[in-house]
């Protein structure tokens, strides 16, 4: 208990049949503070980068890209309204700044930290999280595996300005005491449940790893390098079932959807090698 952040507020949810989400608001023609202040945030950043290292733009190929001069709030809630862009957001992380991903606007810098079960401490991540943040990451990723995982995320996100991501699987594994067989839909429902009352914005979802991909990496130089693509396939040829986050992945919308937490669909498959790249498991997954 004597490591459980004091004052956390009672997690907000939308409620029955109601949305939440930025891209619903963009949907429905609605321009968010979010999107205003991220309007603004994207411009300053411009013209830093016009300051201070560009002196003209390199001529190339825009790959249907869209760059206007000034971004309007009109322009964020087009792009996010149209599926080309996203604000990671979670209701329920009120310290985190505003941010946009998406092919028109500044590209962006992920930061991964998380424990370990052989090391680091909960004040390490913290610091981590505050050199990350100084250094310029957008957004970090808590991958965690140690002990005091829910703990550990608290104080990552109660002193995060950027989005925190997390890989959820981790956390449940650990629940079933790190044995990939004995999970079940229902430990994993509950782990996405608890992180995205704590604040979660995104959730790394390994989906795309289905049954019958999983014998097309049997002849991989690295085979499956993704530790949540190498669970869920464990669990898949022990059970000899469909991936339940495949099974399941409207629920996990309707979960995420409630808290307003964004999906990055893990690509579980990837190869760990020039040997094993563009291979039939990849592309399938694909």
């Amino acid at each position: 208990d004597e490591l459980r952040f004091s004052g956390v507020l009672t997690p907000k949810r939308a409620k029955a049949g109601r949305r939440v989400t930025q891209l619903h608001y963009a949907r429905q023609g609605i321009i968010t503070p979010e999107m205003e202040f991220i309007a603004i945030r994207e411009n300053m950043g411009r013209e830093r980068i016009r300051s201070e290292v560009l002196r003209h733009q390199h001529p190339g190929m825009s790959f249907g890209a869209r760059l206007p001069e000034n971004i309007t709030a009109e322009f964020v809630r087009d792009e996010v309204a149209a599926g080309r862009a996203i604000i990671p957001a979670n209701i329920n992380h009120p310290e985190s700044e505003p941010m946009i991903i998406g092919r028109n606007f500044l590209v962006k810098v992920n930061a991964n930290i998380g424990n370990s079960a052989v090391t680091s401490s909960i004040e390490e991540e913290v610091e981590k999280l505050v050199w990350s943040t100084r250094w310029g990451a957008d957004t970090v990723m808590d991958l965690s595996t140690g002990r005091y995982i829910h703990e550990t995320r608290e104080w990552i996100l109660r002193n995060s300005p950027v989005p925190i991501g997390t890989v959820p699987i981790y956390q449940a594994l650990e629940k079933v005491n790190g044995i990939a067989e004995d999970l079940t839909w229902e430990a994993f429902r509950d782990t996405l449940l608890e992180q995205a009352e704590q604040g979660v914005d995104y959730f790394t979802i390994h989906a795309g790893v289905l049954l019958r991909y999983v014998p097309m990496t049997a002849k991989r130089l690295t085979g499956i390098v993704s530790r949540g693509g190498s669970i869920m396939a464990k669990w898949c040829l022990s059970h000899h079932q469909e991936n339940f986050l495949y099974q399941h992945f409207r629920e996990i919308c309707e979960i995420c959807a409630a808290y307003d937490v964004s999906l990055s669909l893990g690509d579980g498959l990837r190869p760990g090698s020039i040997q094993d790249a563009n291979d039939e498991a990849q592309f399938a997954e694909l």
